[in-house]
């Protein structure tokens, strides 16, 4: 499946910062992570760090499926809102996703301290109305973020226009978000990790899979046989293949970046990461290298010729969306490119136990949190191979 098109700005900033071996043998070990993008060496840092030997196999080179197509902003916020999260899943499990969503960001700073990635960038986010019809809706999520503890603030239409300089119903503005690059975060985590004991093959693609009761058997495209007693699958989108029910919906999203605009600190408040209340919204945030990074545009397919030949058009309306709310702000394109990603019927990933794949875990971090949404899976499959009861593994079931 390809799951980018175009030339992602984080490839061209990092190219390929570390070399990994092809697999050239057979492997019996106890825990096998199949991926090698961000997920995966989310997956592979928790269970490492917890004593769990584990081989990790990817069919690209690492980190070029999702990971390098991904914007990075890191939210507590998913894209279903809250209010409507307690409607489908009940106030106890909506309120204790967003509550794990904002942990999670907290976990990611504590992992890229250790592994030495130092752009990890707290940041602050606005979540702003699309229309006045999604002003009730935004008061609503307000005393409800509230209620949790949450440091967030209501702005009107006034204090929107006051502190951002573009019009909008209302807005939320919140203070437990941050930014990275996942892609570099990838490989880091990675390098850590080997030291750890962790082995990566990548360019090394599974053609068969065999779950039992006993374990799992697998075999690589140049004939390798592999087998474990846990298979983690952190391979994202391609799962889709295997699972017997509906889960997700693949769509595409399109991205820009800007060139450098050095003579500027702050492009606007804070820098602040950006969203709104509308789907297929339009998502802002800043880079290290001052640059400005949005995206949205999304459309209901996963069709790679169709995300190619529509690449120039989108290119020019995120450029137009940026200037109608910044049109001070010079905002000339460098780089495009448009990603996969899924949308479940709830908005959370799907974690743990797939019944028809006995031995088998799943991290699937769909959605537009997919980063934090690793983090949580993570948790929960080291919490399972300890055999140990974890509550919130209920919360993204796959039998939900």
């Amino acid at each position: 499946m390809d799951l980018s098109t175009g030339l992602p700005f984080w490839l061209v900033k990092n190219g390929l910062p570390y070399d990994y071996p092809q697999l050239d043998n057979d492997i019996n070990c106890e825990v096998i992570i199949l991926g090698g993008g961000i997920t995966a060496a989310i997956n592979a840092f928790i269970l490492i760090e917890a004593g769990i030997p584990c081989v990790l196999i990817e069919k690209r080179s690492i980190g070029l499926g999702s990971t390098i197509a991904t914007t990075a902003l890191l939210q507590y916020q998913i894209d279903t809102p809250l209010s409507t999260l307690i409607e489908l899943r009940g106030e106890r499990h909506a309120k204790k996703a967003y509550c794990l969503c904002a942990e999670s960001i907290d976990t990611l700073a504590k992992i890229s301290k250790k592994v030495g990635y130092d752009d990890f960038e707290r940041k602050s986010s606005l979540y702003f109305a699309s229309y006045k019809k999604d002003v009730a809706m935004l008061k609503k999520e307000y005393e409800l973020h509230t209620s949790l503890g949450l440091d967030i603030q209501y702005w009107d239409e006034n204090t929107v226009k006051e502190k951002m300089g573009f019009s909008a119903p209302a807005a939320l503005y919140s203070n437990h978000s941050a930014q990275i690059d996942a892609y570099k975060l990838c490989h880091l985590i990675f390098q850590y990790c080997i030291k750890k004991g962790l082995k990566i093959y990548d360019r090394s693609e599974i053609v068969d899979i065999q779950h039992s009761k006993s374990g799992v058997a697998l075999k690589s495209i140049q004939g390798h046989k592999l087998k474990c007693n846990k298979l983690i699958y952190a391979t994202g989108f391609e799962v889709v293949y295997l699972i017997d029910k509906n889960i997700v919906q693949l769509q595409s999203t399109w991205a820009i970046v800007s060139q450098q605009i050095e003579h500027q600190k702050e492009f606007w408040y804070q820098n602040c990461l950006i969203w709104e209340s509308k789907e297929a919204y339009l998502y802002l945030r800043t880079t290290a290298d001052k640059r400005i990074m949005l995206g949205g545009r999304d459309e209901e397919t996963n069709n790679p010729k169709i995300r190619q030949a529509k690449l120039a058009l989108k290119t020019r309306q995120l450029a137009d969306d940026f200037a109608k709310l910044f049109p001070k702000l010079r905002f000339q394109p460098e780089f495009s490119w448009s990603g996969t990603f899924g949308v479940t019927k709830d908005g959370l990933p799907y974690i743990g136990h797939y019944a028809p794949k006995p031995n088998g875990l799943f991290s699937l971090g769909f959605g537009g949190n997919g980063i934090t949404f690793s983090v949580i899976a993570a948790e929960i499959i080291r919490d399972i191979l300890f055999k140990k009861a974890n509550p919130n593994e209920a919360i993204f079931a796959f039998d939900r």
